[in-house]
């Protein structure tokens, strides 16, 4: 047996795979989870696994799946190394590579206590998110050689660990965003080359993080705990065959760092001139925390450095740098000057036309209030040795950084950008033709892998909150662009955690807010929303239709049906004011109209203007207009899909009753949807385009109405010249709506279309990120709202369902079964993509030959599909290679071609 073996037989399973993070080598629970793919020809009904298990051959286990198998023996012992291959059960099959993972400390063996800073010398240890970072330190004599060494560690706060001088791990941002009244994971490093026979020093830093650092645009203090803590186990094995284990307690100090202000959001300070603090004895056990558990996530690591494209002195000693890329990360300066020399580092993702950073677009403001003004400030003051600055206990959105130092010359090329994500594994490319669409799939990526830092965030500036309607419109991109699998189940767990009493979902979550324990707030009477609550629901089925991991939903259905009950109960008990108004009786139908509580609504439409051609914000203009609006056909909507996705999953689970009674109230629902919205002719009453996109999407326009529906779309389309008029909730779903029912042309004239309104707008305004606002930047050069936030980003999807032609086959979970059926625009002559299914690579490509169509197929074992051309052909097609050619019609698609798309369109939107 060999864990090291370089080539893995054609005919052997391979990507053996744990479902848990890790750092370089996964760390999982006593009871992982196993997945593999098999090679084409390779799969079987019944698998073999071999495991050894720190050195200890297990019997052989025989399971009857390739994913997300659970441990076929006995659970694992904390500590557990296991080393595991797989083959097909039959004669002759060939093992796979061995693969390895190992377990972590498990919760029941902690034995280590809970160590917090020793306090400041007053009450008052500073505002949240400016505070300073603390040292804890321990010193670790050894007296004969390591064999091997694993640190686990965990904190309340964020926390940053070297042995010896020597940085522990690649991990980032450790211990994660998570609710820490409930869900608090550890991280285990390999530690082993760190450590010498003598004297060892351990040291930490640990500051306030996302535990009691600031919250949102308005810098609300977060309400986790007010005291700091760390608790880790250094396990050792020695030379002797000895076990030693050195755990936090009270034979470790405390002392003030040199990091003298740290903030998530705002920034952090480092005085390298500062004498060192002296120490003080730790607090043992002061802090109340969860059980320890371990991540389902990818860590989050520096995965990209990029060095400024252009620098510029705007002024004597201030410089400004274009690092090319709107992204999440840090700056590394690697020459600070002279002792004593102050570099104050401001960062912001646009430049304005007189060349300097601006960042005002991303002041908050509240009606009546003063505003929030933005900041991301680093600093650092050059001590008497040569040192570098890369500031770990923060993190920024930015493109661009104005650096000021004065006294002391400036490199611009001292300095690099590193870029920081949650380490995503790429599931998913796209290439075509058309330049432009291929740069629109590059911003999108950038803006979701932007926010993609441990939890997904809606901007990585203003807020950097992972906000439920955002993944909720983005999360059937996000899996066809990124293997979101653990990333998502772990913010899942969050929404869970932060889930109110009577059920309703948080804004976002992790809530530092905590607005379940503040109901009375006015916040919490704006918690609740469609489109926003329902990603509870939402998330979890686009997660199990990517995956066929069932656990996710079973992890989730009480919660989705805690919050579908609130809903329901809203719909049933609350009408709004203005029905009230109009009539003291309910009508027949408004039981099941969701319209008396508050929604967001559509949220960010394209502006109106005033009559200086100034941007109107509703909500700024008319808060309380904005606030009472009716927004039922927006709620409505969302509860019968909510309700309808709930029958389908208490189905699959077994649970017939819930099913039935779901599936009747989703039907009950869509009738009551009709009555209050449609009129007879297939016009909504709000007669916007998001309305008949929703309508048309969800399912609620009745068969006989659909074309009416659709033909009203593209007319509000070709009245606002062919401009998109859709907000936040419904901008995924336009153009797969309007190919859906065969108004491809418009599809396309809106993708393409380059003024305001548009995607490509973006492009041509110099965007490397998707923007909050349709009118990012606007004619006079001056930044408005946030400039990376990946909602709209959601058009890509299209990119790859229908421009590409590849998608999952309604009836189908974890692409077993697909459909490829291109939709080739104007002018465009190819296209080529890939999607990572739990079964293998999906490939497709085609082009123009001539009169012809060419289309090459190349599915991986455990997948069959449909070819759908654009004449109505259709082919079947299986495991392996397949080409395929037909004649391209001489004009539109047929009719036939047309109905065949709508029928794939409406079987999924994976």
């Amino acid at each position: 047996m060999s864990a090291h073996e370089l080539v893995t037989p054609a005919t052997a399973p391979f990507a053996l795979t744990v479902d848990s993070g890790g750092d370089r080598i996964p760390t999982t629970g006593g009871s992982p989870r196993l997945s593999w793919k098999a090679p084409v020809g390779g799969a079987a009904d019944r698998y073999e696994i071999d495991a050894v298990v720190d050195d200890r051959l297990l019997p052989l286990a025989e399971v009857s799946s390739s994913a997300f198998v659970e441990w076929p023996w006995a659970a694992l012992a904390s500590r557990s190394r296991v080393e595991w291959r797989v083959r097909a059960a039959r004669p002759g099959a060939t093992w796979s590579r061995w693969a390895a993972f190992e377990v972590g400390l498990l919760a029941e063996d902690w034995t280590a206590s809970w160590i917090s800073p020793a306090p400041p010398a007053t009450d008052d240890d500073g505002t949240a998110g400016r505070r300073p970072a603390h040292l804890l330190s321990v010193d670790v004599e050894l007296d004969q050689e390591v064999r091997s060494a694993r640190l686990y560690s965990t904190a309340l706060g964020l926390y940053t660990a070297t042995i010896n001088g020597s940085r522990v791990g690649a991990v980032e941002l450790s211990p994660g965003s998570t609710s820490y009244d409930r869900t608090l994971y550890a991280q285990a490093a390999d530690v082993t080359d760190a450590l010498r026979v003598g004297v060892n020093r351990v040291e930490v830093e640990l500051s306030d993080g996302w535990y009691r650092g600031e919250v949102g645009a308005f810098r609300v203090p977060a309400e986790w705990g007010t005291t700091l803590g760390f608790r880790a186990e250094l396990h050792l094995e020695l030379a002797d065959g000895s076990h030693r284990v050195i755990g936090t307690g009270d034979s470790w100090i405390s002392a003030l760092s040199r990091i003298t202000g740290a903030g998530l959001m705002d920034g952090q300070t480092l005085d390298l001139t500062a004498a060192e603090a002296p120490p003080r004895p730790v607090l043992v056990d002061v802090v109340d925390a969860p059980p320890i558990e371990w991540s389902p996530a990818p860590p989050v690591r520096v995965i990209e450095v990029r060095e400024p494209v252009g620098a510029w002195e705007i002024r004597p000693g201030v410089w400004v740098l274009d690092f090319g890329q709107n992204a999440s990360g840090r700056l590394r300066l690697e020459e600070l000057g002279p002792e004593g020399t102050r570099t104050v580092i401001e960062l912001g993702e646009h430049c304005g036309p007189d060349g300097d950073l601006s960042t005002a677009h991303l002041d908050s403001h509240r009606p009546g209030e003063p505003a929030t003004l933005f900041v991301q400030r680093d600093e650092v003051v050059a001590g008497p040795t040569p040192a570098s600055f890369e500031p770990r206990h923060t993190v920024h959105g930015f493109q661009y950084a104005r650096i000021t130092r004065h006294g002391a010359t400036f490199d611009p090329s001292t300095v690099s950008m590193r870029i920081m994500q949650t380490e995503l594994e790429r599931a998913g490319t796209f290439e075509c033709s058309d330049p432009d669409l291929v740069r629109l799939h590059e911003i999108a990526e950038w803006s979701f892998r932007g926010n993609a830092v441990d939890v997904p965030t809606d901007c990585p500036t203003r807020e950097r909150l992972a906000w439920s309607g955002d993944y909720q419109v983005f999360i059937s991109t996000a899996t066809r662009l990124f293997n979101v699998h653990g990333f998502t189940r772990k913010w899942l767990r969050s929404v869970r955690d932060d889930q109110l009493e009577d059920g309703r979902i948080t804004n976002f979550s992790p809530d530092g807010r905590r607005i379940k324990h503040h109901v009375d707030q006015q916040f919490a009477q704006m918690t609740g929303s469609a489109g926003w609550g329902d990603a509870i629901v939402a998330v979890p089925w686009e997660l199990y239709r990517d995956s066929g991991d069932r656990l996710v939903l079973k992890e989730n259905v009480e919660a989705m049906t805690r919050w579908v009950e609130w809903a329901l109960e809203q719909a049933r008990t609350k009408r709004h004011h203005v029905r009230v108004q109009r009539s003291p009786e309910p009508e027949w139908f408004e039981e099941f109209l969701w319209d008396g509580t508050f929604h967001w609504g559509e949220w960010i439409e394209p502006r109106q203007h005033d009559a200086d051609g100034r941007p109107i914000d509703p909500v700024q203009a008319d808060p309380m207009a904005w606030f009472t609006a009716d927004k039922g056909e927006v709620g409505t909507a969302y509860l019968h899909r909510s309700t309808a996705t709930l029958a389908r999953i208490t189905g699959l689970l077994g649970r017939t009753a819930d099913a039935n009674r779901y599936a009747a109230l989703a039907e009950h629902i869509r009738e009551a949807w009709q009555a209050a919205y449609l009129r007879e002719n297939g016009i909504t009453s709000v007669d916007s385009q998001a309305s008949y996109v929703r309508a048309l999407s969800f399912g609620l326009v009745p068969e006989q109405l659909r074309a009416a529906a659709a033909d009203r779309l593209v007319e509000l389309i070709h009245a606002a010249d062919d401009h998109l008029g859709t907000g936040f909730l419904s901008t995924g779903d336009l153009l797969p709506v309007l190919a859906e029912m065969g108004h491809t042309d418009t599809a396309y004239s809106l993708l393409r279309r380059r003024t305001a309104p548009s995607w490509l707008h973006m492009l041509d305004r110099g965007a490397t990120t998707v923007w909050e606002d349709w009118e990012g930047i606007d004619d006079a050069g001056q930044a408005h709202e946030s400039l990376n936030h990946y909602s709209k980003g959601a058009v890509v999807r299209f990119l790859h369902t229908h421009l590409l032609g590849l998608r999952q086959d309604e009836d189908s979970i974890g692409w077993r079964s697909v459909i490829i059926a291109p939709v080739p625009g104007p002018d465009l002559e190819w296209a080529r993509g890939s999607h990572e299914s739990p079964q293998g690579t999906l490939r497709v490509e085609w082009r123009r030959e001539g009169d012809e169509l060419v289309v090459d197929v190349d599915l991986p074992e455990g997948t069959t599909g449909r070819l759908l051309f654009p004449d109505g052909y259709e082919l079947h097609v299986r495991a392996g290679a397949t080409r395929a050619a037909r004649p391209l019609p001489a004009t539109a698609p047929t009719t036939d071609h047309d109905a065949a798309l709508a029928t794939a369109q409406t079987e999924g939107r994976s």
